[in-house]
């Protein structure tokens, strides 16, 4: 699954992003001895639902998710009139050479290695997925009480935290409480994670208001550098780890599906459970259900940057 890098070495792969490391960590951007390691994270084109990578790709979809990424890197580093939020990024920008190995050029980051926590952090400004499920259930989001009489797409009165246990690879990550998450990495820790989560995340839908898009829910991940400062890493705020959904058609729309025709792989989502029963190995996308999702990512990319 994953490719062959000159000079660096292949140690994991998601489902989506796969890691190196140098084959010599002597060189390169933070190998002066006293710098953090480096790693190469590289974005596919793979494309996956119901926990099973399916077949075929989306074509430019690993670069569109990383232009997308550091554009907000960028953002969030300042740009936006923020403070500065600590990010892993070594090399500051998608087309920079330097480093980046050609055979990835535009899909991938190299990036600082990080202490890695166990908490997805998701944040949540209206409520639909999961959460709705829940919600419909008991009247709570991962132990959050909500008022009565919402309904599925509706903007909550505040954004809420809304944290997962990162499960091993294969398994279906399991939302937590607020006080699991202090079980698992301590009160401090997990008040930092949910504070920056929801500034974040408020900057962020402010910024896509402007573009005339909702940020409905995302989430993101942190590491801890080496000076202990927690850190922004992995991708953030794109297709595969957020919801965005048209504001004039959620406004306007009279259906669940006007109202929430999302910038990401949903196409795929829709079409495979309508398709497949879910057992043995699913099928292969067809022609215009991969054309169309790559279309989704695309104009999300070119509705916020251009």
């Amino acid at each position: 699954m994953s490719e062959e890098i000159a000079g660096w070495r292949h140690v994991y792969s998601g489902k989506v992003r796969d890691l190196y490391v140098p084959e010599d960590p002597s060189t390169g951007p933070g190998a002066d001895g006293d710098g953090p390691g480096r790693m190469l994270v590289v974005a596919s084109d793979r494309v996956s639902a119901f926990d099973h990578v399916l077949s075929p790709g989306i074509p430019s979809k690993g670069e569109l998710l990383t232009t997308l990424s550091m554009w907000w890197f960028e953002r969030l580093a300042g740009a936006d009139g923020g403070r500065s939020i600590p990010n892993h990024l070594l090399v500051s920008s998608v087309t920079e050479s330097v480093d980046v190995p050609d055979a990835v050029a535009g899909r991938s980051m190299i990036v600082k290695s990080l202490d890695m926590q166990p908490i997805e952090c998701v944040v949540r400004g209206y409520i639909t997925g999961s959460g709705w499920n829940e919600y419909r259930e008991h009247g709570t989001v991962c132990g959050i009480r909500l008022e009565s009489g919402l309904q599925n797409g509706d903007r909550l009165p505040a954004p809420i935290f809304t944290p997962a246990y990162k499960a091993p690879l294969g398994e279906h990550d399991e939302n937590i409480t607020f006080a699991q998450t202090v079980d698992i990495v301590g009160a401090a820790r997990a008040e930092e994670l949910r504070d920056l989560s929801l500034e974040i995340y408020e900057r962020a839908a402010g910024t896509a208001e402007q573009h005339g898009l909702i940020l409905a829910d995302t989430k993101f991940e942190f590491g801890i550098d080496g000076d202990g400062v927690l850190t922004l890493a992995d991708e953030v705020l794109t297709s595969d780890s957020s919801r965005y959904w048209d504001a004039a058609a959620w406004a306007g729309g009279t259906t669940p599906d006007e109202r929430m025709a999302s910038f990401d792989k949903q196409i795929v989502r829709d079409w495979l459970a309508a398709n497949w029963d879910k057992r043995g190995e699913p099928p292969a996308l067809p022609d215009d259900v991969v054309t169309r999702t790559a279309d989704r990512y695309r104009e999300l990319l070119e509705r916020l940057t251009v």
